[in-house]
């Protein structure tokens, strides 16, 4: 290997294809148990390496030189072997920074809370208070240390907070809605009234259930992937020996930043397409699929799938309340397990927020609002199976559709327009 990435679990690491965008070297990705370490580190073979969970620390002894950043923070991240020596550098530092810009501009004179202790927390403090921030608190569950508090201060005497930068693994996948020892959400940000911005350090998945509470509240958020891209961009100056310039031309690093993360961001998020029965999702979603080389999928075709039976006899044998539920299993499944693909989701999908929750953690929204009069019932679809149903769904979910969705779109007869106006916004 002579560029690539070590740790413990690397299964669903973005950074090959993230680095491969950055610079012309193929990057490896290099899963390493604890007692591995030593032998890779004092007899180095690469020419550089990131390193990641829980490594950051572990190979600082092994190198010749810190970077100052690297030191002040306690972690490196990033190695490169210069004639057998081993240099370290700590590229988190400008990824954290640019997408805290990226989502609030400026911090001085701002009151934060991060959330966390971990290594990431480490940066984080670092670089809220490179950036002058009036005040910093970290928030943690059972408070030891100066300016630690608990989760329970937070939300009752700081309510006056104006950026919350989440450090913890909360909402992380697979627990995106949390398990018995990680919660989906770490914070109620409705008890902070004075919010102007939300960092989530999190890229998998997109967004964040706390992404998704503070754009719902109208307050800018983001999650972890721009930061992600950010440090690969100085990674890579870095391992080619454009040390100066990774350190000095903020510029032009964040023009490479935004490049690369638009390339990744339209590669990871999936297309999702709701509306009506009869709409055209199915058949708009494997022409779309099919023309962008992405996976497609029927969230309807993997109920019948699961229950090994028609909709029909879900209905008659569960109701509707019973399919919801398996609906709504199936469509919090496919959202968690896909990326870059394309979703088709059956009608009724949106009348659960849960539902939406899960689309939006991975995807852009597209409604197909093909109008009344060409919408035709058949007999698969229980509530759907006569002109009059087909009249009444419409007018009980026409508001919802548009609420949930990104983007509306007025399709016709020629599927090519609606190809092209999901394509240009979703590229764009």
């Amino acid at each position: 290997m002579k560029y690539g990435l070590i740790g413990e679990h690397l299964a669903h690491s973005f950074s090959k294809e993230i680095h491969e965008l950055c610079a012309d070297y193929t990057y490896e990705i290099c899963e390493l148990a604890p007692e591995a370490v030593p032998g890779f580190m004092q007899n180095p073979t690469f020419t550089a390496i990131n390193v990641t969970i829980p490594y950051k620390q572990t190979v600082m002894p092994y190198l010749y030189e810190i970077h100052e950043h690297a030191k002040a923070i306690g972690a490196v991240n990033s190695v490169v072997n210069r004639d057998g020596k081993l240099w370290g550098y700590n590229t988190d530092f400008y990824g954290l920074s640019a997408l805290i810009r990226r989502v609030c501009g400026s911090l001085k004179g701002e009151k934060v809370l991060i959330l966390g202790s971990g290594g990431t927390s480490h940066t984080a403090r670092a670089v809220v208070k490179a950036e002058g921030a009036a005040s910093v608190l970290t928030v943690v569950r059972n408070p030891s240390a100066e300016g630690q508090i608990s989760y329970a201060e937070a939300e009752a005497n700081h309510g006056d907070t104006d950026v919350i930068i989440n450090c913890t693994p909360c909402g992380m996948y697979p627990y995106a809605d949390g398990a018995s020892h990680i919660k989906g959400t770490p914070i109620d940000i409705l008890k902070f009234s004075r919010l102007s911005g939300v960092v989530d350090a999190v890229y998998n998945p997109l967004r964040t259930n706390l992404v998704q509470d503070a754009l719902d509240h109208g307050i800018p958020a983001e999650g972890g992937l721009y930061m992600l891209v950010a440090q690969a961009v100085m990674a890579s100056r870095i391992f080619l020996g454009r040390v100066e310039e990774a350190f000095s031309d903020e510029t032009a690093m964040d023009e490479e930043t935004d490049r690369v993360y638009r390339r990744i961001l339209a590669s990871k998020e999936n297309i999702v397409l709701t509306g009506m029965p009869s709409s055209g999702k199915s058949t708009v979603g494997k022409a779309l699929a099919q023309e962008l080389g992405r996976p497609f999928v029927d969230t309807d075709a993997v109920i019948l799938q699961r229950a090994g039976k028609p909709i029909t006899e879900i209905f008659s044998e569960l109701g509707e309340v019973g399919f919801r539920d398996l609906e709504t299993q199936v469509v919090k499944d496919v959202a968690n397990t896909h990326t870059g693909a394309v979703i088709a989701t059956g009608g009724g999908a949106i009348l659960r927020d849960e539902n939406i929750r899960a689309l939006r953690r991975t995807g852009r929204i597209y409604f197909l609002n093909r109008p009344l009069e060409y919408l035709i019932p058949t007999a698969d679809r229980p509530i759907a199976s006569t002109v009059e149903d087909i009249r009444r769904r419409f007018e009980e979910r026409y508001d919802r559709y548009l609420a949930t969705c990104d983007v509306e779109i007025k399709t016709d007869e020629v599927m090519k327009h609606t190809l092209n106006t999901i394509r240009e916004d979703f590229f764009s």
